[in-house]
This record gives C-alpha cells, structure tokens and sequence, in this order.
C-alpha cells in the first residue's frame, strides 16, 4: 500500500511541478533552440494600415475621461484610426461623456447583455482589416498600437496580443502582490510560447485580430477573449506577442474582488475546453496542442486536482515514519501555514512582494473547484459585476 501510495505521491508532484515549473523552464529552452530571425520594423506612417480601436464599457463614468484622453493620445494617423465605445447597458453618465468627443463613434444600447453581445454587435461596423480590443480600465502606451500593427506584416499572423501590467506599489496587499508577480511569469511564458510557435490565448486588456478572422463566440461565452484567439490558431494562423505594446491596470481592489474575477475564468475555462477539445490533439495540431495543454489544460485541470492528493499522499507516507516524507510533510504545512497567514493579514500592506505567495497559489487553485462548480450548474452569467480595482 505504502508502494501505491508513495507512486500517486510523486506523480502529483511531476504533474504540478511541471505545470508551474516545468514548463516554464522546457519553453524557455525551446525559444533558445528556435529563435526567429525576422527583425520586426515598424512602417513610415502613409503605409501603415487602417484600424479600428474597440473598447468596451460599462458604467465607467468615474474613470472614462481618462481612458478617452490616454486613447487620443495614441501615436497613430489620425486619418488611419477608427475609435469605437461600445457602452451597451450602461445606467451612469458614460455614454453622455463618450459623446463629448467627435473623435470617437459611441455605440449604445440600454439592453445590457453582456460584454460579448455588445463587442459582436459593433463588429458589424468595423471595416478595417485589424481591430484591436482593449479594456475602458486600462492605458496603453502610446506606441502601442504602431508596435501591434506590425506583427501584420507576416501574412502566418492572425492576432497580436499585447502585455498587461499590474501597476505596483512598494507596499500591496495580497491582491496586488499576488496578482503582479503572477502576470509577470505569465508575461514570460507569452513570450517564450510566441518565440516557439503561438501563444494560447489573449487577454482582453490588450489584443488585436485580423478582421476577416473575426467569428462571433456564442453569447454565453464567459472567456470570449481566451476563445476568440484560440479559434485562430485553430485555423492555422499564430498569434504573435509584442510585450512593447502593453496595457496598465492596478490590481483588484482586494482578495475577495479578485476571487470573483478568478471564478469566473476557471467557470469560462472549463467551457472553452469544452467547445476547444479538439486542440487536444497534437496528431493534427501538433505543438500547438503540446503549449495548450502544458499552458492551459493543466492549470485548469491536472494540477489544482493533484494538489490535495499529494497533501493526503504525504500525510499517509509520513504517518509510517519515513524521514523524507516526513521532511516534504513538514515542508507542506509550512506552505500552508504562509498561506493561511497571508488569509489573516490579506489586507494589510506588506513591503515583502513575495509574502502573500502561498496565499494566492492558494486561491488560484481554490478557484478551480468553484468555478468547476458554477460550470456544471451553469450558474456563471455572462452579464457580470466587474472586479473593484485598487486606486492607483
């Protein structure tokens, strides 16, 4: 018993140490290997393509000013740049503000259906060939657009995703520490994964498709952003990573607000691999499938499932007086322990950015069970109360 045991033991530490670790350091090696050559230069002005902005909002009033002020001063032709707000929903003073800027073409509806209705609406209006999406809660740099344009260059191009960024501070709390360090190893991981071949799905804060390429996600769609650009590389094409073009966010407000958020992309998760499940095959779809399933499919899976495994494992293997076990068991506890410190102080301001570590490692992989949970009962809408962001 104690052979079986000490197996599924070290079978869960392979599978989440390869999903946190250890793909990390094989994509990484990878990208030296297969380093491309092709020197991406930016086109003079009167050759760049036409574009077309789409930013979604809802009840933004409080920060809108400053996205429309940050978005007018992207450094683009003026004569090659279409600006959409789409404020579907909205009940505060958004769109009458929206209005305010002849610049801009306001898109509203009082119906509010969600994000992925409204974006599926106004994309019946777009005529340009690259539309690129980005959050009402962000800025962009204002070379953003000109380093995302291009990728477009390369005809094996279907999207560009650009870097989001946690805006930090020299004291966070866990919310802010976690979530920074977290989106600066995933920055990583884009990187590497477009350097190899493609990267596995964009975040809505900040990407860009090829107009022709765009098909409507079902209504319901929880991750439409994650779906969307993963439907592309289905077809084929890659999608390219341009960390010079990036978008600014603070972190979520708290731990409690980025729970929501977590929630409901495990919830959105489960439904793309769901509809994605043939990206499980690497006959057909080959490295593809191998960065989908190491990137995406474990992280959703696999490992948050071993994880209480391998603690029940340790503690059963320990109880029989093995001095290693015992040391891992030790070593577990300890984690823990941080973890459920990092509950007790979750608000407090800490300088140490690596502090509330186990704590969000924690609540990451919690999430899962729940957002499984809101999956199967179909209870995760698509019409939701967006994450409190922290001030700035």
């Amino acid at each position: 018993m104690v052979g079986i045991i000490s197996v599924i033991f070290w079978v869960g530490i392979l599978v989440v140490g390869y999903t946190y670790v250890g793909y990390g350091i094989i994509i990484y090696i990878l990208s030296k290997l297969r380093e491309r050559t092709n020197v991406l230069s930016s086109a003079p002005d009167e050759q760049l393509p036409n574009v077309t902005l789409l930013i979604a909002a809802y009840n933004e009033a409080d920060i809108i000013r400053k996205k429309i002020e940050n978005t007018l001063e992207l450094d683009y032709p003026e004569n090659k740049l279409e600006i959409f707000f789409v404020t579907d929903g909205s009940t505060d003073q958004t769109p009458e503000i929206v209005k305010e800027y002849p610049a801009i073409q306001l898109f509203h509806s009082f119906e509010r259906k969600g994000k992925i209705h409204a974006v599926n609406r106004v994309m019946k209006s777009v005529k340009t060939p690259i539309v690129i999406f980005c959050d009402a809660n962000t800025d962009l740099n204002r070379e953003a657009i000109k380093y995302i344009v291009r990728h477009y260059q390369d005809p094996t191009i279907g999207g560009v995703a650009g870097e989001k960024r946690i805006l930090s501070k020299d004291k966070d709390n866990a919310s802010g520490s976690g979530e920074g360090l977290y989106w600066k190893y995933e920055s990583f991981l884009k990187k590497k994964d477009a350097e190899v071949y493609s990267i596995v799905g964009a975040a809505g804060e900040l990407f860009s498709v090829r107009t022709e390429l765009f098909e409507e996600p079902a209504e319901n769609m929880i991750i439409e952003d994650f779906y969307l650009s993963m439907r592309i590389t289905a077809k084929g094409y890659r999608f390219a990573y341009e960390p010079d073009a990036f978008a600014m966010e603070t972190a979520s407000a708290s731990v409690k607000e980025e729970w929501k958020r977590k929630v409901r992309i495990s919830a959105g998760g489960f439904q793309a691999m769901a509809k994605l499940s043939y990206l499980l095959n690497p006959f057909r779809y080959g490295i593809l499938s191998f960065q989908y399933i190491s990137h995406r499919v474990m992280r959703w899976t696999l490992a948050p499932l071993f994880l209480p495994i391998i603690f029940i494992a340790n503690a059963w293997l320990a109880f029989y007086g093995v001095p290693f076990y015992q040391l891992t068991m030790v070593l577990q506890v300890l984690f823990y322990g941080l973890a459920f410190l990092g509950y007790l102080l979750r608000d407090k301001k800490i300088g140490i950015k690596g502090f509330f570590v186990p704590y969000y490692f924690a609540v990451m992989n919690l999430s899962v069970y729940f957002g499984l949970n809101r999956y199967l009962r179909g209870k995760q809408s698509v019409v939701w109360e967006k994450a409190k962001r922290a001030t700035a």
